[in-house]
């Protein structure tokens, strides 16, 4: 609902001046049930966040996204390049379930789990109210003279800002790199590690320029979740919101005032704990990231004045026009359909993955020989890739399937392969076939490769294989 105080707040940024220059926000800190919740919440996602890295399955990782070295580990299991498809397949699905979740509850993601809040929020301005105080102080601090106080303060802070910012990007390193590695930089000697410590020191400074400086502007501006949300939100999703219903005529309650008014009483301590700076009885707006630092404050209002709580909720614009309680709509169903049918498929794609993978393919330029002494049999020579999807070694021998005459030579190296843990290995061999089994100019061959020691078969494919024509 837009009031004759604001009647432009839809025109402006939050975070700006009228004349374009910021606007530095000071939230008052928020305190009451939403905000231990989220508390409570956002300190299991940072001991996720730390103790994962340390995390091991028989000496393995329990999740490293090596990007350098192409090699993945979720949850216990090995990837490769091999399995982008099942990587394209992870990123499609999370995009429909973001469209999902924020159809049916609006940007909460944003206020409870999103990195950017947590570490912001949870962390470094709880650093800043130690340090400098709760909102009204900080200003005035940022609005004085540099003072001895004020010089040591910002000092602190700073310095702690930047000691917090080493601390998670080397936490976000040991999951590229693993932890065993980041030891290995921190304990061994600079000149054998400059490079890792130079990556390290500048993502260090970004990460603080964004948590000492940028700070909500990357919700406001740089994040694309906020701008999707205008395409994605309808009158049915739930989203912290204002009862403009009960709330309104806003005003002050006045001993003796006989004016019919509304619940909300104008104090504005949901805008003085807004750490987007919005006023949300404006409605649903860009800026708001479903923090509830409103419903906390309001809440504690309503209870000083002896009104019921929930003046501003989770609720839907039709919820509050309305009072009719969540209902599910045919654009929930639709996404939870797509939802569901990509998570099959990908968990399909799971269960029936190999532990060996195998790419054969002819070389190229190559065409077929004649061979043996009189010239009977007819050889064709491929390039193929294996790759060890387990940690355990695998001892691996190729062959035509059954029911196929012929056999395969390999070239400088001996008839077993011995493929250690999350190698990735090329060869070269022939597939030699007699003419008297050659049906036609260009066939197909099944090829198997499996384990000399359990005897089980790995893997099978197909290849192309030429010949003499008839």
């Amino acid at each position: 609902m837009i009031t004759q105080e604001q009647p432009t707040f839809r025109e402006q940024l939050g975070v700006l001046e009228k004349t374009g220059k910021r606007h530095w926000i000071f939230p008052k800190k928020p305190q009451g049930f939403y905000t231990n919740l989220r508390k409570i919440f956002a300190f299991l996602l940072l001991a996720i966040l730390f103790g994962m890295p340390f995390i091991k399955i028989n000496g393995h990782p329990f999740f490293l996204l090596n990007f350098i070295e192409r090699k993945f580990i979720i949850f216990g299991q090995a990837f490769f390049p091999q399995d982008f498809f099942l990587l394209a397949l992870l990123l499609v699905s999370f995009v429909v379930f973001i469209a999902l979740f924020t159809v049916v509850f609006g940007r909460l993601f944003c206020g409870w789990a999103c990195p950017q809040t947590i570490f912001l929020e949870m962390v470094f301005r709880q650093v800043e109210y130690w340090i400098e105080g709760d909102a009204s102080a900080q200003k005035r601090l940022a609005e004085s003279s540099w003072t001895r106080e004020k010089i040591l303060k910002k000092t602190l802070k700073h310095a702690i800002f930047l000691m917090l910012s080493f601390v998670f990007i080397s936490t976000f390193a040991s999951y590229i790199v693993g932890i065993d590695r980041l030891k290995e930089i921190f304990t061994g000697s600079f000149s054998e590690n400059w490079v890792a410590w130079l990556v390290i020191g500048v993502f260090t400074g970004a990460f603080y320029a964004v948590f000492a400086f940028i700070r909500e502007i990357v919700c406001i501006v740089i994040c694309p979740y906020g701008r999707m949300q205008g395409v994605l939100l309808d009158s049915n999703s739930i989203v912290v919101a204002y009862d403009f219903v009960r709330g309104e005529p806003r005003g002050k309650m006045k001993k003796g005032d006989a004016t019919p008014k509304g619940d909300c009483i104008d104090c504005k301590l949901c805008v003085q704990v807004c750490p987007t700076g919005i006023d949300i009885r404006n409605g649903t707006q860009l800026e708001c990231v479903n923090c509830t630092a409103c419903i906390d404050a309001c809440d504690e209002v309503m209870e000083k004045i002896d009104k019921p709580k929930g003046l501003i909720r989770y609720d839907s614009m039709n919820g509050i026009k309305t009072g009719k309680k969540f209902r599910v709509t045919g654009r929930m169903i639709g996404y939870s359909v797509v939802l569901t049918i990509l998570l099959g498929i990908m968990a399909t794609a799971l269960a029936v993955r190999k532990d060996v993978q195998i790419n054969i393919m002819r070389t190229p330029g190559m065409l077929y020989q004649e061979v043996g002494t009189n010239k009977d049999t007819v050889s064709n020579l491929y390039n193929a890739t294996l790759v060890n999807k387990t940690f355990n070694t695998q001892k691996i021998r190729l062959e035509l399937a059954e029911g196929q005459i012929g056999k395969i030579q390999w070239v400088a190296t001996s008839q077993e392969l011995v493929l250690q843990p999350q190698e990735v290995r090329k060869i070269t061999f022939f597939v030699q076939i007699p003419k008297s089994s050659i049906t036609a100019s260009t066939m197909k061959v099944k090829i198997k490769a499996f384990n000399t020691e359990t005897q089980k078969t790995l893997y099978n494919t197909e290849t192309s294989f030429l010949a003499p024509a008839e």
